[in-house]
């Protein structure tokens, strides 16, 4: 049966490593200690084994040597002749044969000493043996000395000692450890717990913000806003959601009024004007849906081909296609912009329309440039916007109560979209002041082809 890897919390995670890593840095410290120590004693040992050889050849350089040599300082002593006899030896060493047959290095006396684990009459126990070289008139003479060699470590107390300073450390280093981790991870349990609050039927709560300026506050302070951004999102989808409701269902409830009065009445029906009555809903809805649509499209961020437009050119083909029920005054001038074609000229048919629907007799459209930017400008007679009420008309089935309004087969989107294009292609859409009726401007970034600077 597989089991489940087991689920280790951030806290436990981090007191682990805390406690691994201080484990294998005592440890380290421990034998860099126990190396030091033991190089310390064994340098010392071999120190007191060359005074116990200097001794001795001090007593051959003065022929007072005995065969038997009795120095306490050391466990073993021999003393060999240029012909490789043991001249001297120590109690122990008496009928034993050489312990050792290295030599110190060439042109010195002393050398350093070596742990041998087979000296004779030592058994298995490692001795540490030292070698001096002692000149005389009849050759080089070797003193040889040895004493029992330190084990690596040392000694017991020592690694007692070591074992349990390094356990303390590891001990109040993981607790402490755990304890901090606990603490900086406070704030972030507190915004897990707010967070499981948080549906989308309540959105009103917000993670706490420590008081610290580190980057749990950052994240708490990022998670803030990003549940702001989200409230309002959901909020407007709610708002537009009930909008787009109500505008759709009043074509529809007077498309089905119409039939079901027809149906009543088929014998004194007009049925031609109940089918014109009925395409005109028919036409409100495709609208509705349209903008709905296009709205959507720009809100997930889709550009479309951007192309070389001229709007000039693309106004004169929008004023040619389309007969209007006003007069249309036109004062256009080449104007050069970078963006999608059927955009830009729907945005110019949401403002011709809205114009066209407000305007007592006539609409003036402008195209030119000002200040490097590509200006269209659509100005209609009508009834003067009031200045609280110019952000309105550009929410989403937003619209303002004009006394000169000949109808209301505004959709409540066409504004919206039309500025929503406007800032796709990196351009403003805004009302500005005007002796009468409402001046729509928009102000889009001007293209200038490669070829231009090449000339």
């Amino acid at each position: 049966m597989r089991m489940p890897w087991r689920r280790w919390s951030v806290r436990t995670s981090l007191t682990l490593a805390t406690a691994v890593v201080m484990t294998a840095l005592c440890a380290i410290i421990s034998m860099l200690i126990l190396t030091s120590a033991h190089a310390d004693r064994t340098a010392e040992r071999n120190r007191l084994n060359q005074n116990a050889g200097m001794r001795a050849g001090t007593l051959q350089a003065t022929h007072q040597l005995p065969p038997v040599v009795d120095d306490p300082s050391v466990s073993a002593l021999q003393v060999i002749d240029p012909r490789g006899r043991i001249a001297a030896a120590s109690p122990s060493m008496i009928g034993r044969p050489r312990m050792a047959w290295f030599y110190p290095p060439p042109g010195q006396r002393l050398g350093s000493g070596q742990t041998m684990c087979d000296v004779p009459g030592f058994g298995n126990a490692c001795m540490l043996v030292s070698v001096q070289r002692a000149p005389r008139k009849d050759g080089y003479w070797m003193i040889y000395t040895a004493a029992p060699a330190y084990p690596w470590l040392v000694s017991g107390r020592l690694l007692a000692s070591l074992l349990v300073g390094s356990g303390l450390v590891v001990a109040v280093t993981t607790l402490g450890a755990r304890r901090i981790v606990g603490r900086s991870l406070e704030p972030v349990e507190a915004t897990r717990a707010q967070l499981r609050k948080i549906t989308l039927t309540d959105l009103g709560h917000r993670v706490p913000v420590p008081e610290p300026r580190d980057e749990i506050r950052d994240l708490a302070c990022t998670v803030n806003t990003t549940l702001n951004l989200l409230e309002t999102a959901l909020h407007r989808e709610r708002r537009l959601t009930a909008n787009a409701s109500h505008e759709l269902r009043s074509p529809i409830t007077a498309m089905r009024t119409q039939i079901e009065e027809a149906l009543l009445h088929p014998a004194e029906t007009d049925w031609p004007a109940m089918a014109r009555c009925v395409l005109n809903s028919v036409d409100r809805l495709q609208t509705i849906v349209t903008d709905l649509l296009q709205l959507t499209r720009i809100d997930e961020g889709e550009a479309g081909a951007m192309t070389p437009v001229d709007l000039s050119d693309m106004v004169n083909r929008e004023l040619a296609g389309h007969p209007r029920t006003v007069h249309i005054v036109s004062d256009l001038h080449p104007a050069l912009v970078r963006g999608d074609p059927f955009k830009l000229a729907r945005l110019f048919t949401n403002l011709l329309d809205n114009a066209e629907r407000h305007a007592a007799s006539a609409v003036t459209v402008r195209v030119g440039r000002d200040d490097g930017q590509a200006v269209l400008e659509v100005h209609d007679d009508g009834p003067e916007l009031p200045a609280d009420q110019r952000d309105v008309v550009f929410h989403r089935f937003g619209r303002t109560d004009t006394a000169g309004a000949k109808d209301r087969t505004d959709s409540g989107l066409g504004l919206p979209l039309a500025r929503e294009i406007a800032g796709l292609h990196g351009g403003t859409l805004t009302v500005e002041d005007s002796d009468r009726g409402a001046r729509f401007v928009a102000r889009l970034p001007l293209h200038d082809p490669p070829h231009r600077h090449a000339g």
